[in-house]
């Protein structure tokens, strides 16, 4: 892999992923799949968010490594290509708190106050209420900033954040007189919202959800024990597809002839809720079987992941200093 920054014609962005372990169905339909398109098209920063991740669990340090490199593993599983984009670890890369921390200077606290989603948690959880929660928005800011990113991949849930940046950006070039930073645009992505075995949200923290690398058994069970049609109690009472907890998965994972013949069938109570699982049970597990061969291969040498991040570190460093020596000199601390 080359370590150098070079330029390049490809609009770069930068995203990162809180590390939270293995990853399940809803990560890589709902971010990794985006990944994979963009890193055919762009200049692509993606990084392990470990100091965000101390932001809302910074007493849950135990698993904090294991959880890094599990996540990792299951990125270039699902083909992520570090030969193509770079990959690295934010608390690797000091350059990140140090522009967090010069970009505090001229930034307002009420931005930070008046993002949605601090008042909601610290009202729902007072040991939010630190600085590092506080100032998160911000460092998110300076992960993006740092690589004068065009575009950071969100949903349109996200894109305040973006703004804020945009914001964070203004304000410095304006305040220094240098256009150090770009204006990044929100790249809105859609995004999947999987439904878990239980028909919510999928999240490996309500238990109900399907891993990248489960094994095609473990697949089959989880999926033959979701709900189904409420109302159908019966095998011969006819269902309803836009009630059953499986049918968004299904329009998801089979095809169009397919979800026609399972909807025929299921209204005219043809096949049972066990039959109508069977194709998605399939399509799932022909998914997954590349991801747990990749896996496999990583997993057997764990040294050539430490690798990948180490030159992918390196890259990105060299980028975040040449950043850095502008915003320095903009301050005046160019001495």
């Amino acid at each position: 892999m080359n370590t150098e920054a070079v330029p390049s014609p490809r609009a770069r962005v930068v995203s990162g992923m809180r590390p939270t372990g293995a990853l399940h169905l809803g990560h890589y339909h709902g971010a990794l799949k985006n990944w994979l398109r963009l890193q055919a098209t762009h200049d692509c920063f993606f990084f392990v968010a470990d100091w965000h991740a101390l932001t809302t669990h910074y007493e849950q340090r135990e698993d904090l490594e294991k959880n890094v490199y599990d996540m990792v593993v299951d990125w270039l599983a699902a083909g992520i290509d570090p030969e193509r984009v770079t990959l690295f670890i934010q608390s690797r890369m000091p350059e990140h708190a140090e522009l967090f921390a010069l970009l505090a200077m001229s930034t307002p606290t009420s931005w930070l106050e008046r993002i949605p989603s601090y008042k909601d948690q610290i009202d729902k959880n007072r040991e939010l209420a630190t600085y590092g929660f506080l100032g998160y928005p911000l460092l998110q800011a300076a992960d993006i900033l740092i690589y004068k990113a065009a575009q950071v991949p969100v949903g349109e849930d996200q894109a305040a954040h973006v703004e804020v940046t945009r914001e964070v950006a203004r304000r410095f070039n304006r305040v220094y007189e240098r256009p150090v930073f770009p204006e990044p645009q929100a790249l809105l992505t859609e995004t999947a919202r999987l439904p878990g075995l239980d028909g919510h949200k999928m999240s490996k923290s309500a238990g109900n959800a399907v891993a990248m690398r489960d094994a095609p058994e473990v697949v089959e069970q989880k999926i033959r024990t979701m709900p189904t049609d409420p109302q159908r109690v019966r095998r011969v009472d006819a269902g309803d597809p836009a009630r059953c907890p499986v049918w968004p998965l299904h329009r998801l994972y089979t095809d169009e002839a397919t979800r026609a013949g399972l909807e025929q069938s299921c209204r005219s109570a043809g096949i049972g809720c066990l039959d109508c699982k069977q194709p998605l049970i399939e399509a799932i597990q022909r998914e997954q079987a590349p991801w747990r061969e990749r896996a496999d291969d990583y997993l057997a040498n764990p040294k050539q992941v430490h690798w990948i991040l180490e030159l992918g570190t390196e890259r990105a460093r060299a980028v975040a200093r040449k950043t850095l020596r502008e915003v320095r000199a903009a301050i005046g601390l160019n001495y």
